[in-house]
């Protein structure tokens, strides 16, 4: 039995699709918040179950009989170590052979905010014995993608990482990835991946990139960190998220987000999705 935290999300329902692909639906457990917004994989065979983080309570019953977990990081930032540390107990009670989590691109020495709570989650799955093996992703380009509709808009596409480069990879890259490691015959549990797109470009790449698919004309404005977070903030961002954005804009000057080792691409067997064919799939959605 194979169990995917967070199954209703987005990456969770792409991993949940690729293990369709080559498991039988009965051997795939999806662990929601809300059993309900998961109605449709119940339908396909798929065993829904509650699992709430912040009700410890449910977390064990519903790995019950789970042997491999994708311990998809929760969504919830500043409440991911309580939140994952319930999870990681739930899987020792359980007896959960293994845990493929997924964590941050060079978390244990990455200078992004968001590292730190990743740091603390890798150091608790180390000290609960439990085999593990660790997916640190890098950027999903869906994360920028999501800027297009503005930078349309206005002429402009807004940030604070200057000339740095970014590796990222589709979500659907990375959820190949844990995938591949749930179902591997030898997971080799202890292994650490850094996971990134095969190839890296700047916010001015994406930009022009955007201008050149779209016909209308896209600049890309550097801006300090903390003009780009009010920025953010005045175009209706909460505050805590823009400081979130503009904190890893700052950490891509820093390179955070750049890897050239092609590790992802290499475990799920192809090339990793070009940030152009997400730019292009984003435009037709418009």
């Amino acid at each position: 039995m194979i169990g995917v935290t967070g199954a209703a999300g987005q990456l969770g329902r792409l991993v949940i699709a690729g293990l369709l692909d080559k498991v039988q639906p009965q051997e795939i457990v999806a662990l929601v918040r809300n059993p309900a917004k998961a109605q449709d994989l119940a339908e396909r065979g798929v065993a829904v179950r509650l699992a709430d983080y912040d009700r410890p309570d449910t977390l064990e019953p519903a790995l019950a009989g789970v042997d491999r977990l994708v311990m998809i990081s929760a969504s919830e930032v500043g409440k991911r170590v309580p939140q994952h540390t319930a999870i990681v107990n739930a899987a020792k009670r359980a007896n959960v052979g293994l845990v493929a989590y997924t964590s941050l691109l060079r978390a244990d020495t990455s200078p992004l905010g968001l590292g730190q709570e990743h740091r603390e989650t890798e150091a608790l799955l180390r000290a609960s014995g439990l085999p593990v093996v660790l997916l640190r992703n890098g950027w999903y380009t869906e994360n920028y993608a999501m800027a297009i509709p503005a930078a349309l808009a206005h002429g402009v596409l807004m940030g604070c990482a200057g000339d740095g480069r970014i590796s990222s990879a589709a979500r659907a890259d990375y959820a190949a990835a844990a995938v591949a490691i749930i179902t591997s015959g030898d997971p080799e549990a202890g292994r650490t991946y850094e996971l990134a797109g095969d190839t890296s470009y700047t916010l001015a790449d994406l930009a022009a990139e955007i201008a050149r698919q779209s016909g209308k004309p896209v600049r890309y404005q550097n801006m300090s960190e903390a003009e780009y977070r009010a920025a953010l903030v005045q175009a209706g961002l909460p505050e805590p998220f823009a400081a979130l954005l503009a904190d890893s804009d700052t950490g891509v000057s820093k390179g955070a987000l750049f890897d050239d080792g092609k590790a992802l691409s290499r475990l799920i067997g192809r090339p990793t999705t070009p940030m152009p064919e997400v730019v292009a799939a984003t435009l037709r959605s418009l």
